[in-house]
């Protein structure tokens, strides 16, 4: 992981007490996309002994939030960025440590230029949660806005 982005990482430790919680782990983040990792931890497994989908879910909305922080971090300070919406399809079964990697699905200035015309810009984030050896267990899209501050 570039050292440019590790402020994202343990920004989102410090503030975010479920990252900590489940032992997010940050593998990259960079301004195209962001990958997290879901340890394998018995503590986290569902009734079948895979990692909990409520656990998939904050993971892959996890690695969204670092990619919009990687992304926008520079407008924070006349913006907040707040997931709107979020949809998770279950593809397969999970076992083992899982990787969720996230993807804009728009390109950034043109989100940035929206919000430099007084709009609220939204956008949506791709993630695919998959295992170690690459099999795809479970898709998701969040569209996330960029709330202006009041001034």
């Amino acid at each position: 992981m570039s050292t440019q982005f590790d402020f994202i990482a343990d920004g989102l430790k410090q503030s975010v007490p479920l990252v900590r919680t489940l032992g997010l782990e940050f593998v990259e983040i960079d301004r195209e996309h962001a990958v997290l990792r879901l340890p394998d931890n018995a503590d986290l497994h569902n009734h079948v002994g895979g990692p909990h989908a409520g656990a998939m879910f904050s993971l892959g909305e996890s690695a969204s939030g670092a990619i919009v922080l990687a992304a926008f971090g520079d407008q924070l300070g006349r913006a907040v960025p707040l997931a709107v919406t979020a949809d998770i399809a279950y593809k397969k079964l999970a076992m083992g440590p899982v990787l969720a990697e996230a993807r804009l699905g728009r390109p950034a200035e043109d989100v940035v230029a929206q919000l430099d015309e007084g709009e609220r810009p939204e956008f949506p984030v791709a993630v695919e949660i998959r295992t170690e050896d690459g099999t795809t267990t479970a898709e998701m899209n969040i569209v996330w806005t960029l709330r202006p501050n009041r001034t």
